[in-house]
C-alpha cells in the first residue's frame, strides 16, 4: 500500500510498521507469526490543505479489499486485517460515515469488515520494509487502485 500512498498528491511522508497489538518494539518475524496482535500498517503524514481525510479514505477503500477478515491477497492472519487507526474522534466519525457509504453503495457483495481502532503506539518496521517496492521492483503486492 505504501507505494500507492506515496504517489497521492498531498501525502508528505509514509512509514510502514506495526500497530494495534501488545508487543513492544516488535520485529517483522514476530508480527508475521501472528502472536503480537499487531497489524502491518502504514503511517501517513499528509497536508490537509491538499488532501482531506475523506479523500484519503477513498484511496484506502479503493486500494485493498475491506471485506475480507484477516486477509489481503495471499497474506492471512490478524496482522493483515483491514483497519483504520484513527487519531481523533473526527477521523473516527468520518471513517464510520465512509464505511456506511461504501456498504450502501453495494460496491462489494458483502459488508465492510474494516476495524476502527484508536491509534496507539506505532513501531517502525525494519529498513528493508520501507519503500519495499521501490527497492524491489516486481516484488509481491496485492494492492492496486480500483474504480
Amino acid at each position: 500500500m505504501e507505494e500507492i500512498l506515496r504517489k497521492i498528491p498531498g501525502v508528505l511522508h509514509t512509514e510502514v510498521g506495526y500497530t494495534g497489538g501488545t508487543t513492544e518494539s516488535p520485529t517483522y518475524e514476530e508480527v508475521k507469526a501472528g502472536d503480537t496482535g499487531h497489524a502491518e500498517a502504514v503511517k501517513i503524514t499528509f497536508d490537509s490543505d491538499v488532501l482531506s481525510f475523506e479523500e484519503l479514505l477513498d484511496f484506502f477503500f479503493r486500494m485493498h479489499n475491506p471485506t475480507t477478515r484477516n486477509r489481503q491477497g495471499n497474506d492471512f492472519g490478524t496482522q493483515y486485517r483491514s483497519a483504520i487507526f484513527y487519531h481523533s474522534q473526527a477521523q473516527r466519525a468520518a471513517s464510520e460515515r465512509f464505511i456506511e457509504q461504501v456498504n450502501r453503495s453495494a460496491k462489494f457483495p458483502v459488508k465492510v469488515v474494516t476495524e476502527l481502532t484508536e491509534a496507539g503506539p506505532f513501531w517502525k518496521a525494519e529498513d528493508y520494509h520501507q519503500r519495499y517496492l521501490e527497492k524491489n521492483p516486481g516484488g509481491y503486492t496485492c494492492h492496486f487502485l480500483r474504480d
